[in-house]
């Protein structure tokens, strides 16, 4: 099924473009079990346009998230958005075999995305030849954020509390990670014995990206407040930028959809802000194109009532 939208221009900085979706788009998955589901959106026109491989939250899919998706699109990003065999739309019973492994094929995911841009760039009309493949970012929410970040370079620690295998992936130059979980010492007991992929080291997290963390984020899985939410910028490396939103739970104001159930926080300015800053970010990490960034972050700086902060090193 393909699709042609133009992104609500209130809802987007600058005029956006009008955007050109495909689903499902199908990527052969051996070993999955079920073959990958994507869905495509991109700009209708223009061309070496950057790729943004976008990973969901716990039950999502690739029909969540459109502030984001839809927004990076009319801006000029190619958005793939897999679905992940968490998501409520697969219905994966919790007794699947398969289960325990999610959070890994999670990350296979992701790859298997990078493996076949020739096939889902392909499979959205006009769309053939106009990728950048030298410019490719990762982004995801919650759970989605951490799958991403082993591709920038973090690494799930095992049970002796050294690292695991390297996932990382040099195809990738940026991300832009939405209510990234903490240290894994911070667990509540039930998710330490039940989410033991949830004990991440940022040490080799050396891939430049944006954190966006809430001041309001709870979550029931730690123990902490919602500073947990800034370990993997205040362990990573250099390179990082932290956006922490005023006011902001684990929704960051709405960023899965408009009027969704899971929003407790909604707050359109909000999720504009995050819109605007992770768009004038990737510009910024993959083109070196400072301006929009510099400006869009002099404007957070020098408002009288900011929606939040920002701290880089």
């Amino acid at each position: 099924m393909s699709e042609s939208r133009t992104t609500n221009a209130q809802q987007t900085a600058g005029a956006p473009a009008t955007v050109v979706s495909a689903r499902p788009v199908f990527l052969s998955a051996p070993g999955r079990g079920d073959d990958l589901q994507v869905r495509v959106s991109a700009p209708a026109t223009g061309t070496g346009l950057p790729v943004i491989v976008f990973s969901h939250g716990f039950g999502w899919s690739m029909d969540g998230y459109a502030p984001l998706a839809d927004h990076w699109a009319a801006h000029g990003f190619v958005v793939v958005q897999p679905t992940h065999l968490d998501s409520r739309t697969l219905g994966v019973p919790a007794e699947d075999p398969r289960t325990p492994r999610i959070w890994r094929l999670r990350i296979e995911d992701l790859t298997r995305v990078l493996d076949g841009l020739d096939i889902l760039e392909a499979s959205v009309p006009g769309l053939a030849g106009r990728l950048d493949r030298d410019r490719v970012a990762v982004a995801g929410h919650s759970w989605g954020a951490q799958s991403a970040s082993t591709l920038l370079g973090a690494r799930v620690l095992d049970s002796d509390g050294k690292p695991g295998e390297d996932m990382s992936d040099p195809r990738v130059r940026a991300g832009v990670l939405l209510a990234l979980t903490g240290l894994g010492d911070d667990l509540v007991p039930f998710a330490a014995e039940h989410f033991p992929f949830m004990k991440p080291s940022f040490d080799t997290m050396t891939t430049p990206a944006l954190i966006v963390a809430g001041d309001k984020d709870q979550s029931h899985l730690s123990t902490r407040g919602p500073d947990w939410f800034t370990d993997p910028y205040t362990y990573s490396p250099g390179g990082k930028t932290l956006l922490t939103l005023f006011g902001a739970e684990h929704s960051l104001g709405g960023i899965p959809g408009h009027e969704v159930a899971e929003t407790t926080d909604a707050s359109p300015a909000r999720v504009a802000l995050i819109q605007r800053l992770t768009t004038a970010y990737l510009r910024s990490a993959l083109y070196g194109e400072a301006t929009a960034w510099n400006a869009a972050a002099a404007a957070l700086a020098e408002d009288p009532d900011p929606l939040g902060t920002l701290q880089s090193k």
